[in-house]
């Protein structure tokens, strides 16, 4: 088990108050390492959508299971290509699929054939119906354009009968229940899902439905935490609002902690009197960091804690504490916690991928950390992507995040943007 005593050996530029972005991340991939032999369950396909393959699934059959053909036209032996500029053959008969000829044609018979229909015995090509002339019974092609085995659709040619179909580790995809119905397979074993305990915390904070006092806000980061967490399929444990003092803290992580794999927490992680994570931290758990080189989400606290009286006793889960501001919340949690959820819950890592765009205004950016701008991005004529800010970036202008499609990743030393500049955007779709 990782410790924080060990970073300043394994992760560069560990300075846990001032952390770039990528160091970051580095630290929290190898505490979140994949759980060994969490439990699994067995599902129905229905029930499959985003969960996480706790098993290769084999393929019981060969895919296709037959010699089929890939296209509408007439099936024959290849062999009677050798040594004609023409062919003329006589339809012998049709298949279709699901209702195959039998028969083996003659040397100079072939058979009507449909897309996905068997290949009848002694055949092995397919002429395409649009490059035949007929008449009658007989048909006529030039062979120039075709060679033997054209057009057939080997018996295990997609899958064969024993291999992976899909491997441990994936996040199932309504494609892949396709693929699994094609083989017959009607459960998959899944991981359990992974719990994560989420709350806010704040005396200002209201709960949506009661009334709001002069100084307070109603909290938003708990609907936004939840929604995020839900699209990646975990078990969300809302723990509501906690307010501002440290038994109360206090009680909500160790109930956190006791009843769920990951604690997150909003709020609470700055350097005002009322902010007592830090503290509590220390005493239950182990930090790793408390602020990373990051707009917005600069206050971030990462660690380990524990259910028992001190730090390494009793049950453990990992906490993040994110800032209080709402674009904040969902900027760290995409870039910091989404990759150790998606780990801990066993899935395969994949990178966030980010396409090329060009800034169409002037970007203020200081150098020396990672900013994630609420980006409007489009495609012109020709196919490449243009991208324009929000407006302004405060971390509490949560509006922006609806009227924004993508995020502007600005790398750690890189200064001010120019028009015409190339930049990286993280598009929203599939993501938020």
């Amino acid at each position: 088990m990782t410790t924080s005593r060990q970073f300043p050996d394994c992760v560069a530029y560990y300075d846990p108050n001032a952390l770039p972005v990528n160091a970051a991340q580095d630290i929290v991939r190898q505490w979140a390492a994949p759980r060994g032999h969490a439990p699994s369950e067995r599902v129905s396909l229905f029930d499959a959508l985003d969960r996480v393959l706790a098993e290769d699934v084999i393929s019981p059959i060969d895919v296709p299971s037959h010699d089929n053909s890939a296209m509408d036209g007439y099936a024959f032996a290849g062999a009677s290509l050798g040594g004609v500029r023409e062919l003329s053959l006589t339809v012998a008969g049709t298949a279709l699929a699901g209702r195959p000829f039998l028969d083996t044609p003659g040397a100079t018979q072939c058979v009507r054939i449909m897309t996905g229909a068997l290949i009848p015995p002694g055949c092995d090509t397919v002429v395409p119906q649009e490059s035949v002339s007929r008449e009658g019974d007989t048909i006529l092609f030039a062979t120039d354009a075709l060679q033997p085995g054209q057009n057939r659709r080997l018996a295990g040619e997609d899958l064969a009968r024993g291999r992976p179909a899909l491997r441990a580790g994936r996040i199932v995809r309504a494609s892949d229940l396709g693929l699994l119905a094609s083989l017959g397979i009607a459960e998959v074993a899944v991981r359990r899902r992974l719990r994560v305990a989420f709350f806010s915390t704040g005396d200002e904070l209201r709960s949506v439905g009661e009334e709001l006092t002069a100084g307070s806000v109603y909290d938003s980061n708990r609907y936004t935490l939840f929604a995020m967490l839900r699209r990646l399929n975990v078990e969300p444990i809302d723990l509501g609002i906690v307010r501002d003092d440290r038994a109360s803290l206090e009680k909500a992580l160790r109930h956190a902690t006791e009843t769920a794999d990951v604690v997150i927490s909003s709020g609470g992680v700055s350097v005002g009197d009322a902010d007592f994570t830090r503290e509590l931290m220390n005493s239950l758990g182990d930090v790793a960091f408390w602020k990373i080189a990051m707009r917005p989400g600069r206050p971030l606290a990462f660690g380990r804690l524990w259910s028992g009286p001190r730090a390494g006793e009793g049950e453990s889960a990992l906490f993040f504490g994110l800032p209080g501001n709402p674009v904040a919340v969902m900027a760290t949690f995409y870039f910091i916690v989404r990759e150790a959820l998606l780990a801990l819950s066993g899935a395969t890592r994949e990178a966030l991928c980010t396409i090329r765009a060009t800034s169409t205004e002037p970007i203020r950016k200081r150098a020396g950390r990672t900013e994630f701008q609420r980006g409007i991005a489009s495609r012109d004529d020709d196919g490449h992507f243009h991208v324009v800010t929000t407006g302004p970036q405060g971390s509490g202008v949560l509006s922006s995040m609806s009227e924004a499609n993508c995020f502007i990743v600005l790398e750690h030393e890189r200064g001010d943007i120019d028009v015409g500049d190339s930049v990286d955007i993280l598009p929203f779709d599939g993501l938020i």
